[in-house]
């Protein structure tokens, strides 16, 4: 009896430290539009309390996060997804307009309250519409506790959050993508590093063959870049996330080999790069060492990846201290390995790998399993993207609530397809491109292992197949491999990697082929899984899953304040 005590008053005790630890990090945010010059031309961002991008969250394992949001942007709603955050016991919270929350009217305040239970590099973005590409986005840091050590060993930190950058505003591109016919967006005219570019001129212009004016290095231009200020002979943490509305990007620091020890929060096996491809909404740590020539800098660049390169390199600058930060470096900037060789892409994909000992293994068995089929296809004349001949569309009342509160007209509760035709050809067009709008849930039975296989296939045009970078919300994921062509479960299942898969919460289908990943749904709520790429999420590609609906508590009535479960609201109140 006296041993039971003891662990009792142990964990207690425990318990008691911890919650004295942890703290509640209260933010008051103001978003709003802004007259602003990311790469040097004049446009139009939404920025939060003046900055662009928006401030950077910092905080501890086991924190409690407030944000007050007001929506100053007077014509349209929003809302912040916190990418990467599992959201445990507050679904509502996850920031999907429609899925987890109402949107945001203008002039109304809404306090998105959470816990961080989980150290990692993430960051934060508009999940309504198009928002993230006009600049709703900036970087959240989760820390381990002061009384832990990391797997890895490092001197100091650097934040690199990267993103694309269009002159045509979202509103036109989000009219031009609902055109008919299509117009397509166009590939970005800039590349940002922490929210900088720099458009018709390049700091490396000395290096050109074409006449390319050279950028300013310094002053309050606020497309000047970020210099990245080092010391000789030290180990240092660069936390670098993509939140790019389309590229595909690829990193590369001049004459450093980097480390890549954490992906999307989680630890992986270390494992050295000379250069590393980065999908949007992946986020990596990689340790590097300041042990170059010192009396030189150096380059760090980012290109595009899996589209042909219309958008020029994005450049900064590794200054070694004491060197002024203007001094160019000597060589021309990394030359990026050819945009569509795809197998340079797999081979980097194909060697993170959750690290032995701190890694948690998979289920061996899986409960279920589903096939979803990526196409390009069109409805009523209009180009839009479907999973397994759905393209997915919004309802006006949040999933959340209308499940958790039965409201069954909300939207259409028959089952979404598990699989896709086994004569379907990957390989070319569909052959009947025409398909359907849908708001269908996957139900999935809580605390049950789930198989999602992603089959890439031909886009509408010939000899087309694109990088899809996914990302799951609510949930870290196995990755269990991929392969090229068509999923055979007879072939494929055996070559799943169970023993040391990585978790993610974000990973890429490569052109033709297929990406298998197995998570547990054990996280009360309704959850986006969706295509990363703005513009196709837009046009559909995306699903959405349930799971556990019926445990969720304390929802705030302003998260549903909207649709169907408004007018439940406005009842309650009137009696």
């Amino acid at each position: 009896m006296s041993s039971l005590l003891g662990i009792f008053l142990f964990l207690y005790l425990f318990l008691l430290l911890s919650s004295i630890s942890a703290k509640n990090r209260d933010y008051k945010w103001e978003v709003e539009y802004m007259h602003w010059c990311p790469d040097g031309v004049d446009g139009v961002v939404i920025s939060i309390n003046g900055q662009f991008p928006g401030p950077t969250i910092r905080a501890i394992v086991g924190d409690t996060i407030f944000v007050h949001l007001t929506n100053n942007l007077h014509t349209e709603g929003l809302v912040i997804h916190w990418h990467g955050i599992s959201q445990i016991g507050t679904p509502w919270a996850d920031g999907t307009a429609l899925i987890s929350q109402c949107p945001i009217n203008p002039g109304e305040t809404f306090l998105y309250k959470f816990k961080v239970d989980k150290a990692g590099t993430y960051f934060y973005h508009g999940h309504y519409g198009m928002q993230r590409s006009a600049g709703l986005y900036g970087s959240l840091i989760v820390e381990v506790p002061k009384d832990e050590k990391e797997p890895f060993h490092y001197d100091e930190e650097l934040n690199l959050l990267l993103s694309d950058w269009w002159h045509k505003s979202y509103h036109d591109q989000q009219i031009d993508l609902s055109s008919k016919p299509f117009r397509w967006i166009g590939e970005p005219q800039t590349l940002l590093m922490n929210g900088r570019g720099q458009f018709n001129c390049s700091i490396a212009a000395q290096f050109s063959k074409l006449h390319i004016p050279q950028c300013k290095l310094r002053g309050d231009e606020q497309y000047a870049p970020q210099i990245f200020k080092v010391h000789p002979n030290k180990t240092y943490r660069l936390r670098v996330a993509s939140t790019t509305a389309l590229a595909s990007l690829n990193l590369a620091i001049e004459g450093h080999k980097m480390m890549v020890v954490e992906a999307d929060g989680n630890y992986i096996q270390p494992f050295f790069v000379e250069n590393m491809d980065i999908y949007s909404g992946e986020s990596y740590s990689i340790l590097f060492k300041t042990d170059q020539n010192p009396s030189n800098n150096y380059w760090i660049s980012i290109s595009v990846r899996g589209r042909e390169p219309k958008t020029p390199q994005g450049l900064t600058i590794l200054n070694y201290i004491p060197n002024f930060a203007s001094k160019i470096p000597n060589s021309p900037p990394p030359l990026p390995p050819l945009w569509n060789d795809y197998n340079y892409s797999k081979t980097f994909s194909n060697k993170i790998f959750g690290l032995m000992g701190l890694s948690s293994r998979p289920p061996t068995r899986q409960n279920r399993r589903i096939l979803l089929l990526n196409t390009q296809n069109r409805i009523e004349g209009y180009t839009r993207w479907s999973i397994n001949n759905i393209s997915l569309v919004f309802p006006t009342t949040p999933y959340l609530g209308s499940i958790k509160y039965g409201i069954n007209n909300a939207f259409d509760t028959k089952s979404p397809p598990n699989t896709f035709s086994k004569n379907y050809n990957i390989m070319k067009p569909p052959p009947n491109p025409n398909s359907t709008y849908g708001n269908r849930v996957y139900m999935l039975k809580f605390n049950t292992t789930i198989d999602i296989i992603l089959q890439n296939a031909n886009a509408l045009g010939e000899n087309v197949s694109e990088i899809h970078p996914w990302h799951l919300h609510g949930h870290n994921f196995w990755v269990l491999g991929y392969g090229d062509g068509k999923f055979d479960h007879k072939k494929d299942v055996d070559k799943f990697n169970l023993k040391n898969p990585p978790l993610r919460n974000s990973v890429v289908i490569f052109p033709y082929g297929w990406t298998a990943i197995r998570f547990v749904a054990n996280n009360p709520g309704v959850w986006a899984f969706h295509c990363h790429i703005e513009p196709h999420l837009h046009l559909g590609m995306g699903v959405v899953f349930a799971e556990g609906v019926h445990l969720v508590k304390n929802v705030p009535n302003e998260a549903l304040n909207c649709g169907l479960t408004r007018k439940m609201f406005v009842k309650d109140k009137n009696k």
